[in-house]
């Protein structure tokens, strides 16, 4: 098993698939994994194997309805022992206990292999955050890392800030959020009949909670950035975070309206991961940033 690890840290980080960073950055950041699982087409994907996004998408787009499942005690106690065993504290970023099991997963893992392994502090955040919104967070208790905060530290950080990490996405089809249960059978018929598009964020409890609608997809995604500028109050954002379900051209555009009109330098754009995009399907676009309130 392959574990990232950040040398002369303190501390190391981890967290779930489902914070959407790229592999290249996990590698180059030191950051821990634990995976997620999905099925498609009978076949379960997870740790050890993995469809390309744009396959996945394809398929979604095809008819495919896949099914998702949590991260499993048994991993989390593997990747939390093995850097126990390294000498190593752990930070871990769990995906919202309100839309998955995993934090309950790593909390419980966490407790077995801090029994263990007493002399090593092994911390769970609950990130009450998804897709980027929780690779936000977890990118910005990677620089703590590195300035040399402790795991105790950098978790106090985590605890008080968290809330100041705003989504707001929007959706192509609202027939993906009705399976889920998001929206009701007569709102997506009725949606998808007059291009209605549903704009959405994350809030304070960790839940997809609806918070407007307008019709097209241009005013969805500029309703993206509306928002922002409703929410950012003082906070200045250098990087912002965008993750978009096989439509990059869209997420390059709500990039372009968030520099020119707060003047952020810096973008990660990546993919809604397939754990994420099972639910919210092709065509998502969400925009994370720091602000006074969700």
């Amino acid at each position: 098993m392959n574990i990232s690890i950040r040398e002369g840290t303190r501390f190391q980080v981890t967290t779930d698939s489902n914070a959407d960073l790229p592999a290249d950055y996990l590698k180059e950041h030191g950051v821990g994994v634990l995976y997620l699982g999905y099925t498609m087409s009978g076949i379960t994907y997870g740790r050890d194997t993995s469809m390309p996004e744009k396959e996945f998408y394809a398929a979604m787009r095809a008819g495919e309805l896949p099914t998702t499942s949590g991260i499993n005690f048994d991993q989390a106690k593997e990747v939390f022992s093995a850097l126990a065993e390294k000498g190593q504290d752990i930070l871990h970023i769990a995906f919202s206990s309100a839309l998955s099991s995993s934090y309950s997963a790593a909390l419980a893992a966490a407790k077995e292999v801090g029994d263990e392994y007493p002399e090593r502090k092994i911390i769970v955040i609950d990130s009450l955050c998804c897709s980027l919104g929780e690779g936000l967070l977890v990118h910005k208790l990677t620089k703590l890392r590195d300035d040399g905060l402790s795991a105790e530290e950098a978790a106090a950080w985590a605890e008080k800030n968290k809330l100041h990490i705003c989504h707001n996405f929007t959706v192509d089809d609202l027939f993906h959020l009705h399976r889920g249960g998001r929206v009701s059978k007569t709102t997506a018929v009725l949606g998808t009949l007059i291009n209605m598009k549903p704009v959405l964020h994350v809030d304070n409890e960790g839940k997809l909670t609806a918070v407007g609608k307008v019709r097209g997809r241009k005013n969805a995604l500029k309703a993206l950035v509306d928002n922002m500028e409703k929410q950012i109050g003082e906070y200045e954002n250098p990087e912002v975070f965008i993750s978009h379900g096989d439509c990059l051209e869209d997420a390059e555009l709500v990039a372009e309206m968030v520099r020119e009109r707060f003047g952020s330098k810096r973008f990660l754009i990546n993919y809604v991961g397939p754990s994420i995009g099972a639910h919210s399907g092709p065509g998502t676009v969400a925009l994370f940033f720091m602000g006074e309130k969700r």
